[in-house]
């Protein structure tokens, strides 16, 4: 079974993984350093960053040029199982 024809996306294709947490000095370097693993030709302007309106949290959004469900995959476990990542999306 081909799991990248049980999906939504024609790959390769742009994507934003977003990835939230406290807002702390590493937080966006831990964020890029994980999405980097899995998409290491990160394009100028990959990255964003949206401060909370308490800014106590941030978003960090990485736009990659995904290339297959398991990749998104297994981006989105490595941030998952990170402890400064509060949510991904």
């Amino acid at each position: 079974m081909d799991t990248d024809r049980d999906t939504l996306f024609d790959f390769p294709c742009r994507f934003p993984v977003k990835a939230m947490g406290r807002d702390a000095d590493d937080f966006e370097a831990t964020v890029v350093g994980i999405v980097r693993r899995h998409a290491p030709d990160l394009g100028e302007g990959a990255v964003s960053l949206q401060p909370s309106r308490g800014g106590r949290f941030v978003s960090v959004t990485v736009t990659i040029t995904a290339t297959s469900r398991d990749q998104l995959d297994a981006i989105y476990n490595d941030l998952a199982e990170h402890d400064q990542v509060l949510m991904a999306l």
